[in-house]
């Protein structure tokens, strides 16, 4: 099942439209989910919104139409997928973490309206980092001529992020950048820059070749960029269709995919942004 978080805006339309593609591609089911919460007035400070369980009936059967719209316009579109809608009186943030449980994938917009449980940046970061499947922030341009680009560092979310890459660029029928970024030693700092060069590039080399064999039909280019992470990853989204990150990372290659590098991709990627999460670590 792959969940969207759909709230009638143009990013959330875009994020439906990326879901489709994606379960024609694999086979999945795919649910466009609202998750609200109802404003209402506290007696004690009128001026400060608090959820309440009961919606009015009139929001509530609109939301229900736009879910039923782009359930149809998705339908139209994408005939053998199975499409479904859902509406949770709840925190989108928490909601969609809660289903994530329970899905292959959680799609989501970079943006959305603030009416009907804000997909801003704000819940896209959230989902992503604390999500129990893999998350995809659509946004940007998807070139399908392009290839998938993966940040790759040394830590335990590598692994994960590699066999979804691997994967993607299969389904996809596109080849696959394994990209790692690091900042050389100073000099006099052992060892030295050109040390540590070849030792990237051997240890970048090995965890690619690692999944060759369960990939064959993936052309896979290992390249050692020196530069911030961050900005090396954002740089490489203007020739991707996908870029492709674990979390949490941490040791020698200083981190690489980090909550900070992720949440400036999911800002400025130029496109679609899956974030992997290595759940036996989690």
């Amino acid at each position: 099942m792959i969940i969207v978080g759909y709230d009638g805006s143009p990013d959330a339309r875009a994020a439906s439209r990326w879901a489709m593609d994606e379960a024609a591609r694999t086979g999945a089911a795919v649910q466009l989910c609202c998750a609200y919460e109802w404003p209402t007035w506290s007696p004690a400070a009128a001026t400060v919104p608090v959820p309440a369980p009961w919606p009015d009936p009139e929001t509530e059967r609109a939301i229900a139409g736009m879910l039923e719209r782009a359930a149809a316009t998705a339908r139209l579109s994408h005939p053998g997928v199975q499409v479904s809608t859902s509406v949770a009186h709840s925190g989108a943030v928490l909601t969609l973490i809660d289903r994530s449980s329970a899905a292959s994938l959680v799609v989501l917009g970079s943006r959305g309206h603030t009416a009907m449980g804000s997909l801003l940046g704000s819940v896209s970061v959230a989902v992503s980092a604390h999500a129990h499947c893999p998350v995809v922030v659509v946004r940007g341009a998807t070139d399908p001529a392009a290839p998938v680009v993966v940040g790759v560092d040394d830590s335990d979310c590598t692994p994960p992020a590699l066999a979804f890459a691997f994967a993607q660029a299969a389904a996809r029928g596109t080849a696959l950048r394994a990209v790692h970024a690091w900042t050389p030693p100073g000099d006099g700092d052992p060892p030295t820059p050109r040390v540590s060069q070849q030792e990237q590039n051997r240890h970048l080399t090995a965890l690619v070749d690692a999944w060759r064999e369960s990939f064959p039909q993936v052309a896979v280019t290992p390249e050692v960029i020196t530069g911030d992470p961050a900005h090396a990853l954002a740089d490489s989204s203007a020739a991707a269709q996908l870029v492709v990150l674990g979390t949490h990372g941490h040791g020698a290659w200083h981190g690489l995919l980090r909550g900070s590098v992720s949440q400036h991709l999911l800002h400025h990627s130029r496109c679609p942004v899956a974030v992997v999460h290595d759940l036996a670590h989690a």
